[in-house]
């Protein structure tokens, strides 16, 4: 059977799929499409280029859904205290970053960590703001934040300088 997914799912489950296929959060959606696509008869190395994603995630997806349905498809909040203090230092910077460039001085994280305190009274680590910002899309230096697979920074080529006439 090499080649051919044993997902099985009844019409229930399949408008339950599709429905979740809809849904707000990216995360949940990919994977119920995932699966539809599955009982289309899509294999996995072709879902994974659809989607972006390595072949073997298409598979923790489909044995997810089959040993618990569509609810184990859903994304779920992770355990722990809820992260107050970043959602708090967040809105600050947003508030910050979003006004007009012209009307806006050149904002750092020292600058942003400093800012922050002042104007919602808790301290956050630099370290933890550039986190958040990324997180989010922001960037403290102006632009939107670019983030690589790998993490580097893009760099832009250049061609090397003759030393003589080329």
């Amino acid at each position: 059977m090499a080649g051919k997914s044993p997902v099985i799912a009844d019409e229930e489950e399949k408008r339950a799929l599709a429905d979740l296929g809809r849904s707000r959060d990216r995360t949940e959606a990919d994977r119920a499409r995932a699966l539809l696509l599955t009982l289309a008869g899509w294999t996995s190395p072709d879902i994974a280029a659809a989607f972006g994603v390595r072949e073997d995630t298409v598979r923790l997806w489909r044995s997810t859904f089959m040993a618990g349905g569509v609810e184990a498809l859903r994304t779920r909040i992770p355990p722990g205290p809820m992260p107050i203090k970043a959602e708090r230092a967040l809105a600050v910077a947003e508030g910050l970053l979003t006004a007009p460039v012209a009307d806006r001085p050149n904002w750092t994280l020292p600058r942003l960590v400093d800012e922050i305190e002042q104007r919602a009274g808790l301290r956050i680590s630099r370290s933890r703001l550039s986190v958040v910002l990324r997180q989010r899309g922001h960037s403290a230096g102006g632009g939107r934040a670019t983030r690589w697979r790998d993490g580097r920074t893009p760099t832009r080529w250049t061609a090397p300088v003759c030393a003589a006439s080329c």
